[in-house]
């Protein structure tokens, strides 16, 4: 049995208001169809996925290329009947396909995986994945036959329910599983007589039925698996649910989260046992942190890899970084991109650092820029030091031996080496290499003139 999914994505989404395609909108750190293309690639691989598109094709193929899915251009936006339409030829040759929305980012492989393996049990030429929420307002509702039978008689919307039926609790997801022969024997009976003048996918349960076909329903576990968005509060409340799902996912695992509804964390994220994650903390992007590790409250961590023992301290802005073990960041520190901070190595107050290799056990505790810059182990690098990294039109790196100790308020004017266990004079202006074991000073000279300041005073006393 060959499988296809196709997701359809080319809606404009106007509700949002946003100038946005609806599907490139971001909940949990990933826009929401590509939520819905992870949960398709665990049940079949890419090749057998394809995204209708329509409203800026370009930008959504542009969003989720790297994924290896197939796309379908669907030029005019004429309904969800009509996408399947459009892709009727890319997908022809398939056996079974179930039929995604890529605006329901919470639905899990496992409930795909379910409709699936129900579909082909049934032996069906349809089935509807459906949900019983408390407040069922505004969807279609799913008639079944009996009460107790999968078989289904059609799918009703919301401002066609008699008032015998707005008591119906179950509705329609809009998510699906076909069997192809009967589907495209039929799709082409699909009409346009309703308010938008649309081809409705959901028309196809009654179509099938009155061919004598067989229509099934399934009724996902969870409702909130099927809700879609259609404002931006609809889709923060969506947000809310996948971050507090992932956190309860790591809480599960062993992390501690103190008040879990205030952080912010990516479902991509992933967190060892026995960390604690503090509140009002943002982990995103691919951000990976060890075990035993701390991270207080107000740090925003992005991409980043922290290994175990790791201490962050508090408001610290953590991004495209390597954090070694048992290292301490912080407090209010700037670790960007390209950084690799080495095992035990401390970045504390105020400190940034760009493209950075701090080897082990150095230090960098105050105050302190390192841009473009190798750092060897044992370093100490002094309150207020500069790495004079840019000359106005191109950067040049800094090269710092083992067990160097740069004194405070020194800038280091690179491309320059400091050999290993030399001195850096604090407030020095250091141009020229440093040889190893050496000490470089590089600072004018102090002058002290006795009583200057007493005979400034008197003389102005006297104006």
């Amino acid at each position: 049995m060959k499988l296809a999914i196709v997701i359809m994505a080319g809606g404009k989404g106007t509700r949002l208001k946003s100038k946005r395609a609806k599907v490139l909108h971001e909940i949990g750190g990933k826009p929401l169809l590509r939520h819905v293309i992870d949960s398709a690639h665990q049940i079949v691989p890419p090749s057998d996925i394809y995204v209708v598109v329509g409203h800026q094709a370009a930008n959504v193929e542009a969003a989720v290329k790297d994924t290896g899915v197939r796309f379908v251009q669907q030029e005019e936006q004429r309904g969800t009947g009509h996408a399947i339409q459009t892709a009727q030829r890319a997908v022809e040759e398939y056996d079974q396909l179930l039929v995604l929305s890529g605006d329901v980012p919470l639905l899990k492989p496992e409930t795909i995986a379910q409709l699936r393996d129900f579909h082909i049990e049934q032996q069906a030429a349809m089935t509807i994945l459906t949900a019983a929420p408390q407040d069922p307002t505004g969807y279609g509702r799913v008639l079944r036959k009996k009460p107790d039978s999968p078989e289904v008689k059609a799918i009703i919307e919301q401002k066609a329910l008699t008032p015998e039926q707005q008591s119906l609790q179950e509705i329609n997801s809009g998510i699906y599983a076909f069997e192809n022969e009967p589907l495209f024997a039929h799709i082409g009976a699909l009409k346009t007589d309703n308010a938008h003048g649309e081809y409705y996918l959901t028309d196809m349960a009654a179509l099938l039925v009155s061919a004598g076909e067989r229509v099934v329903a399934i009724e996902a576990a969870n409702p909130v698996e099927v809700l879609g968005a259609n404002t931006i509060a609809e889709m923060m409340e969506l947000d809310r649910e996948l971050r507090l799902d992932t956190a309860r996912g790591l809480m599960a695992k062993g992390v501690t989260i103190l008040r879990p509804e205030t952080t912010v964390i990516d479902s991509t994220v992933e967190v060892g046992p026995d960390t604690i994650i503090e509140p009002f903390v943002q982990l995103l992007g691919e951000t990976k942190i060890g075990e035993d590790c701390r991270i207080r409250s107000y740090s925003v961590i992005e991409n980043s890899n922290l290994g175990d023992g790791v201490l962050v301290r508090v408001a610290c802005v953590i991004g495209g970084a390597s954090i070694g073990a048992g290292s301490l960041i912080g407090p209010f520190a700037h670790i960007r991109p390209e950084s690799d901070i080495r095992e035990g190595a401390h970045v504390g107050n105020f400190v940034e650092t760009k493209k950075v290799k701090l080897g082990k056990g150095s230090k960098a505790n105050h105050l302190t820029y390192l841009g473009d810059a190798d750092i060897g182990t044992g370093v100490n690098i002094g309150a207020g030091t500069i790495t004079c990294n840019y000359d106005g039109v191109d950067k040049h790196r800094t090269l710092i031996g083992d067990g160097v100790f740069v004194g405070s308020n020194s800038t280091l004017v690179a491309p320059i080496t400091v050999g290993e266990g030399s001195y850096i004079a604090a407030g020095s202006s250091i141009t020229e290499d440093v040889p190893p074991n050496a000490l470089a000073l590089g600072r004018a000279r102090q002058a002290t003139k006795p009583d200057w300041a007493k005979t400034r005073r008197a003389r102005i006393s006297k104006t």
